[in-house]
C-alpha cells in the first residue's frame, strides 16, 4: 500500500500540465518532502505504468533528461518535443520557460 508521501507524489505528477516540466526535487517539495528527490525517481519507476503518470515531464534540476541514451532518453525527448518543449544545442531545457510553477 502506498504511503501518504507516495500518494502525494502521484497527485503532483498527475498535475504537471502538458508542455511543462518539473524537476525531481520540485515534485518532492510539492509532495511535502523537499529532500526526497531520489524517492520520486523510485516512485516514477514503480507507478508510471499503473497510474499512467506523465513520467516524461520530470527532469533533473539542470534542465536535462536523466535517462541514458539508449535507455529511454530518446523516448523522453521525443515525448517532450511532441508537447512543444524545445531543447538547446546541448540538449538542455530552459527551465525559466518550461518549468511548471504551481506555487
Amino acid at each position: 500500500m502506498p504511503t501518504q508521501f507516495s500518494e502525494d507524489v502521484i497527485r503532483v505528477l498527475k498535475a504537471i500540465p502538458r508542455g511543462s516540466v518539473a524537476t525531481y526535487g520540485q515534485v518532492a517539495r510539492l509532495a511535502g518532502n523537499p529532500r526526497a528527490a531520489r524517492q520520486v525517481v523510485r516512485l516514477l519507476n514503480a507507478y508510471s505504468s499503473a497510474e499512467e503518470l506523465p513520467w516524461h515531464r520530470v527532469i533533473n534540476k539542470q534542465g536535462r533528461i536523466s535517462l541514458k541514451r539508449g535507455s529511454g532518453y530518446e523516448l523522453q525527448k521525443s515525448l517532450l518535443v511532441q508537447e512543444g518543449i524545445r531543447f538547446d544545442k546541448a540538449d538542455n531545457i530552459d527551465l525559466s520557460k518550461y518549468q511548471w510553477r504551481p506555487e
